[in-house]
């Protein structure tokens, strides 16, 4: 009787539960169907303000909103860092250019997006070339890049020209492997505004969530933020670093605003051809650079031989001198020493600056093929440093719309 009484409150309970888990359920079930509803409406609006916002006769929206891209991109970098040297104690100076050339960077990667929003990932294919971060976004309007970068490299060209009592001395070039790596990061945003928006698309033979149908141009306004540096901080570059006046990093910051034209052009159904060019110039430069003191100098070997030991504390040598010959480090003992000094920070006025892109794409039934190729350069320049930084790539890309 017992058990039996036992057995039933069991069957009670499970059944209670039973049905408060299918209540459970059933609001679990209407929260998400009461989600998607939401999800799905908010699809709507986005899809029909893309659609509203063109002209159909010249720019078609695809009902299918997501794609998927594939691309292969080869990309290359080059800063040109240049000075002007006055040796201490002579007529003599030097002027000369440091290129970092890295090797044209491969690489491969996946760009997601919706309508006109996307991000894109890259890993590279060369050795210490990094990895790629893009965010971008369009309207009809409007246009917004982001992209992301950070590498190494050992690849670098010297060149120099030396001057004696204000005329030419002789002059050399030599490709050139840095005894330690440079670290080159760049960080670069973009924004532009497209008067003719209706008509025509930025966005037609780039990242593809619309479709060209008829050729058209427009005029665009942009602007630029561009940061980027340089670093070689490890004392086998020391060599370098005298010669720049300590500089053993810089950091490059430059804000740049354009006016420019952008056209399409749509020699048959399917196919468009872009090309956009928009000179810049540049409203705020700034450059950090951050300094080494070393008790070395570029100097003539001074005829006093013997300097003594190397006070670390009063920062002087034996005979009282602060610094001894770069040219007199071969010695067993050299005793090099070198500290943070105080880093410099100088400005920069107007630079005029070059944006191109060059578009070309192919559309058939939910699928597109495209090649795109940009070049960028950046430049700062004062009474004793010139930074060139220049920014290309070109890339293949196979999508899907879905």
């Amino acid at each position: 009787m017992v058990g039996r009484i036992i057995i039933g409150c069991l069957l009670c309970t499970l059944n209670v539960m039973a049905q408060g888990q299918e209540a459970t359920d059933s609001v679990n079930t209407q929260k998400k169907s009461s989600l998607m509803a939401r999800l799905e409406q908010v699809q709507q609006y986005l899809d029909a303000k893309a659609k509203k916002k063109v002209d159909p006769h010249y720019i078609e929206v695809p009902d299918k909103p997501w794609r998927v891209i594939l691309q292969y991109k080869e990309n290359i970098v080059d800063v040109d860092y240049s000075e002007s040297v006055d040796i201490p104690g002579t007529n003599e100076h030097s002027d000369w250019n440091l290129c970092f050339e890295p090797p044209m960077a491969s690489s491969v990667g996946i760009w997601v997006g919706y309508r006109g929003t996307g991000f894109a990932y890259s890993k590279s294919l060369t050795k210490n070339a990094g990895r790629y971060y893009a965010f971008s976004s369009t309207g009809a309007k409007y246009g917004f890049n982001f992209r992301l970068r950070r590498f190494n490299t050992q690849d670098a060209r010297f060149s120099a020209t030396d001057y004696k009592d204000g005329e030419k001395d002789g002059e050399y070039e030599t490709d050139y492997n840095m005894p330690s790596p440079v670290w080159i990061r760049s960080t670069y945003i973009n924004g532009y505004y497209v008067f003719n928006g209706r008509r025509y698309s930025q966005d037609a033979a780039y990242s593809h969530s619309v479709i060209q149908r008829r050729s058209a141009g427009s005029l665009l306004v942009g602007a630029t933020w561009y940061q980027s540096s340089f670093d070689y901080a490890d004392m086998a570059n020391v060599f370098f670093m005298i010669i720049g006046h300590g500089v053993y990093r810089a950091k490059v910051h430059q804000a740049s605003v354009g006016v420019g034209y952008g056209y399409n052009w749509v020699p048959l159904r399917g196919l468009v051809v872009n090309i956009m060019a928009m000179p810049t110039v540049s409203v705020y430069n700034r450059v950090k650079a951050y300094k080494y003191e070393t008790n070395y100098e570029l100097a003539p070997i001074d005829p006093v031989d013997d300097y003594g030991n190397w006070n670390k504390e009063t920062r002087r040598w034996a005979n009282g001198k602060t610094h001894k010959s770069l040219l007199m480090t071969t010695a067993t003992n050299n005793q090099f020493d070198y500290w943070d000094a105080e880093p410099e920070v100088s400005y920069n006025k107007f630079r005029l600056n070059m944006d191109l892109r060059l578009g070309i794409a192919y559309n058939w039934r939910n699928c597109f093929i495209s090649a795109q190729a940009q070049y960028n350069n950046f430049n700062y320049k004062n009474d004793h440093c010139k930074i060139n930084i220049y920014d290309a790539y070109a890339r293949l890309s196979f999508g899907v719309r879905m």
